[in-house]
């Protein structure tokens, strides 16, 4: 009898332990949920030995998660709950390798974010009051449709939740948008959130982080991740963070991001493109029936895909139904939700400079320096050059393709190029 009573009192503390730990859960979700980031600040634990090579926090693993992710991890995994011992450590920031030089070079060619002229933010504000209405009007428009356009948060797939990137830090989401200039807002989001490291140091300096692990996908904390960590819970706390966090995104005239798209994925010699996407478009609008392997044989023997080509490529009904666009020539609307998430900053690289610093400076982080625009992008002026070859029907066609592109982000219709 002795035994039975210690068994059932075994099993009625297991019992207990299990509900306690469910209702603290419960009692985190609607904590967050109420007081917000403000008062649950998350910093992200970057212990690590020192290494040689740039390190990146391993999804999954437990020093890569915030203090709410380690709080949650441990209360699930141990019966004993959470150790009120343990402290998350602050790895200390890492100063620039880079020469002050290269700084100074910069300052010298208008990069220097210092000085801020009341007017000039003032203005700033104003402009992002009327980008973010826009964007609302539209959205509740029932006259103007898209694709995509009336579905629910909910209804997003996982995978479609991918250029959502979180810095759990500062409480910032950055959907970043392939050719305009998400190289550089990755380096800047790396540098906020020390997600990746050098000697076991973050990194301070975006212009330091190579580009070969800038669009390293375990370089970035993504939406479509939050499975794997929260499980169950990942929609609710996509939710939570889209409420309580700063969401910003950067645009481009539609169609000159499609010239930059084609520069410099099929001008220059890129072998993943040409295996993908050059030998497809050679065959079946160029008629060649042998093509070279390799684009630098390909470039030798003078076979290339014209601009022509691509355009022919992004109309064909055919190649949405083999596999959804390529991000570097999908749709803004498709890949950041504009009218399922609301955006608090909408910038663009036609003002990327100003727009930048803007924002820096509403995150309160302008201590960083957004690396320099490049100065040879491709400018708005080259679209009539670049259409030329392109019959009037077609550049209709495209136009709707990207209509919402335009419209949502308050870009001009191209009558000049649509008119015969």
């Amino acid at each position: 009898m002795a035994l039975l009573a210690r068994m059932t009192k075994a099993r009625l503390f297991r019992l207990s332990v299990v509900v306690g730990s469910l209702f603290m859960i419960l009692l985190i979700i609607v904590y967050w949920d109420n007081v917000g980031t403000a008062h649950f600040y998350l910093h992200t634990t970057l212990s690590r030995p020192r290494g040689v090579l740039p390190t990146v926090a391993k999804e999954g693993s437990r020093g890569s998660f915030s203090d709410a992710d380690n709080f949650m991890e441990e209360l699930l995994d141990s019966p004993h709950g959470l150790d009120p011992a343990r402290k998350t450590e602050q790895t200390p920031l890492r100063p620039s390798s880079r020469p002050l030089a290269r700084h100074l070079e910069e300052n010298i060619r208008g990069y220097d974010w210092s000085t801020r002229d009341t007017a000039d933010t003032l203005d700033r504000e104003k402009l992002q009051a009327e980008r973010r209405r826009t964007l609302r009007e539209l959205c509740a428009d029932y006259n103007f449709t898209f694709p995509t356009k009336d579905r629910s948060f909910d209804d997003i797939p996982n995978y479609e939740l991918n250029h959502l990137i979180v810095d759990d830090r500062h409480g910032v989401i950055y959907c970043y948008v392939p050719k305009v200039a998400c190289t550089n807002w990755k380096r800047v989001m790396i540098v906020l959130s020390e997600s990746l490291m050098e000697q076991g140091v973050p990194y301070a300096d975006p212009l330091d982080i190579p580009r070969e692990h800038v669009h390293n996908t375990s370089s970035h904390f993504t939406f479509n991740k939050f499975w794997r960590r929260y499980g169950k819970f990942s929609r609710h706390l996509m939710k939570i963070k889209l409420k309580k966090y700063t969401k910003f995104l950067f645009v481009r005239d539609p169609f000159v991001r499609l010239i930059s798209a084609f520069r410099s994925k099929f001008e220059l010699e890129n072998d993943e493109f040409y295996r993908r996407f050059a030998v497809p478009m050679l065959k079946l609008y160029s008629n060649h029936t042998s093509v070279p392997t390799s684009v630098s044989a390909a470039f030798e023997a003078g076979l290339r895909v014209t601009f022509s080509d691509f355009i022919r490529y992004l109309l064909d009904p055919r190649t949405e139904k083999l596999a959804p666009f390529n991000e570097h020539w999908r749709q803004v609307y498709r890949m950041c939700h504009p009218c399922q998430i609301e955006y608090d900053f909408v910038g663009k690289l036609e003002s990327l400079d100003e727009d930048a610093a803007h924002l820096l400076q509403l995150l309160k982080v302008d201590h960083l320096r957004f690396p320099p625009s490049y100065r040879n992008r491709t400018a708005s002026s080259w679209e009539e050059d670049w259409f030329a070859s392109i019959p009037v029907a077609w550049r209709r066609q495209l136009y709707k393709l990207y209509e919402a592109d335009f419209v949502l982000f308050g870009y001009p219709k191209p009558e000049h190029l649509l008119k015969n």
